[in-house]
């Protein structure tokens, strides 16, 4: 069973330099796939990748739970809504956007940075070559497509 207290408890203190910078939670103003918005999207991903983190440690393989988690939160720090005509490739651009985005506010480290800039493989070439950047690249397609063809996450993704 998932204890949805201590991940949130985990995240807010992980990436509490992110929650302090108001701009995160901008992401709230657009919608991103159906019903979540940007944040619920990017708070869902980080939940998913935390879950693949535990289960992965079980069998004992190491993850840098740190940059996971910060890097699932700004994946997608884009900050505009996609579905406007002037971001007719937003799929391929934007990942670089939340990268530049993510730089300008907050200091993040070589996984951080690969998370960001790679989640979108195999829409973009360049391939995640960090564990945590897999983890995050698999989140994203899976919490994604629950929330295109789910109805509103109630928090029950796995």
């Amino acid at each position: 069973m998932v204890d949805e207290k201590n991940e949130m408890t985990e995240i807010w203190e992980v990436a509490s330099d992110i929650f302090a910078n108001a701009t995160i939670f901008e992401m709230n103003k657009y919608i991103h796939h159906r019903h979540s918005t940007v944040y619920e999207h990017s708070l869902y991903v980080t939940k998913m990748s935390i879950r693949y983190a535990d289960f992965l440690e079980r069998l004992h393989i190491k993850v840098d739970r740190k940059s996971l988690i910060r890097g699932a939160l700004l994946h997608d720090f884009f900050l505009y809504d996609w579905r406007a005509p002037k971001h007719k490739l937003h799929g391929f651009k934007h990942a670089g956007i939340a990268y530049q985005n993510a730089i300008k506010l907050f200091k993040i480290n070589k996984i951080e940075r690969d998370i960001i800039k790679k989640h979108m493989f195999p829409l973009t070439p360049i391939p995640p070559t960090k564990r945590e950047s897999i983890i995050v690249c698999i989140a994203d397609k899976v919490c994604a497509i629950y929330e295109y063809l789910g109805s509103r996450y109630k928090g029950n993704l796995i």
